[in-house]
């Protein structure tokens, strides 16, 4: 069986070393050595002010809308996972929104504008598969109208906008650390941002609203990381040039065998150097693409349809017109991408398309 994805997993020797510290310390969980050791060195990494570590990215989007305070209208993607969505509901306000470019699979920014009224509080706009939104014309138009924009950079550990991490942009960023990214640390997520107060927010939020031990300064919540998990993500960030490297010359291999097929690829933002996240298709119908999801199933290789449904059709949201997110998550298939897929499982997996149609 071929999946979509597999997690990049270390020696168990490395991974081990860390145990025996942890064990050492007898410290878990908490804001341990282990995890403040990771976000100092992800923050090394990346040339920016260190990361806050969370416990997913899920969490670290709620996170995100509370500290602006956010309450109203988010104007957002209908094309990203669910999370993205789910995270305005459940923080109580209401997602508005703007249609993809057809091109990008990113929010269009032309749309956003027009969609601002009295009652919208900020813009959440997702970097859709690695590859960065129009993020000068966002940010423009965040601030042109004094309101927060949020980047849901979940797919985007490695990617780079005008030469530095796309975490730098937006009032904050937010990336998830699961298992099946490129970086990850089993589950996780982090936190991005150069503004010195929303970080001690942040990192309030995070552990129930402490303030120190014994006092608080507001509401909070569980959203910490343990040790074992810094230990993951320090790991796999020691290999992680060679994992993005690996997964950039699939990505080219898919490129030249699937040569032909009649399909469309994203275009990337030419500020943009993507680290191939995914590799999504899209058919010209969506009965090609269901037969060619099962022509590969047949073959033991399993896709997905990211990001189908559309997230304007959710049940809990008002029904909003977002015609070219449906279309595209009604055709789009995502194929089979991670660190140990080798060079004859791509090429038969090419086979099987180029000979569906």
């Amino acid at each position: 069986m071929i999946p979509v994805t597999k997690p990049f997993l270390p020696d168990k020797s490395e991974y081990q070393r860390y145990v025996d510290v942890i064990w050492d310390n007898h410290w878990v969980t908490n804001n341990g050595p282990l995890v403040k050791e990771f976000e100092s060195l992800l923050g090394k990494q990346l040339q920016m002010t260190p990361p806050q570590l969370v416990s997913n990215g899920t969490i670290a989007l709620q996170i995100a809308i509370k500290v602006f305070e956010i309450n109203g209208e988010i104007i957002t993607t209908p094309f990203s996972y669910v999370a993205t969505t789910s995270s305005i509901k459940w923080e109580g306000c209401e997602p508005v929104f703007a249609d993809i470019d057809r091109k990008t699979l990113n929010i269009n920014p032309e749309l956003i504008e027009g969609l601002i009224n009295e009652r919208t509080a900020g813009i959440l706009a997702t970097h859709c598969f690695g590859n960065a939104c129009d993020i000068d014309r966002i940010d423009a138009i965040g601030k042109k109208y004094g309101i927060p924009v949020i980047y849901d950079a979940a797919h985007c550990f490695g990617t780079l906008y005008k030469g530095k991490s796309i975490f730098n942009y937006g009032d904050l960023s937010v990336c998830s650390l699961h298992a099946t990214k490129l970086m990850h640390c089993i589950e996780g997520g982090l936190m991005f941002s150069s503004n010195n107060e929303l970080n001690e927010k942040i990192i309030s939020y995070r552990n129930f609203g402490h303030e120190g031990y014994e006092n608080f300064q507001g509401l909070g919540t569980n959203g910490k990381n343990s040790e074992f998990h810094a230990a993951m993500g320090l790991c796999v960030l020691e290999h992680f040039p060679s994992i993005l490297a690996k997964r950039i010359s699939q990505c080219e291999i898919y490129d030249g065998l699937l040569e032909g097929l009649s399909i469309a690829r994203p275009s990337v933002d030419e500020n943009c150097l993507s680290n191939r996240a995914y590799y999504p298709i899209i058919f010209e119908t969506q009965e090609k693409c269901l037969k060619a999801k099962s022509s590969l199933e047949k073959q033991g290789v399993f896709g997905r349809r990211y990001f189908y449904p559309s997230l304007s059709s959710l049940p809990y949201v008002k029904k909003q017109d977002t015609p070219i997110a449906d279309d595209i998550a009604s055709c789009i298939l995502c194929l089979p991408l991670y660190d140990t897929l080798e060079y004859d499982e791509q090429k038969m997996i090419c086979d099987v398309l180029l000979n569906t149609e």
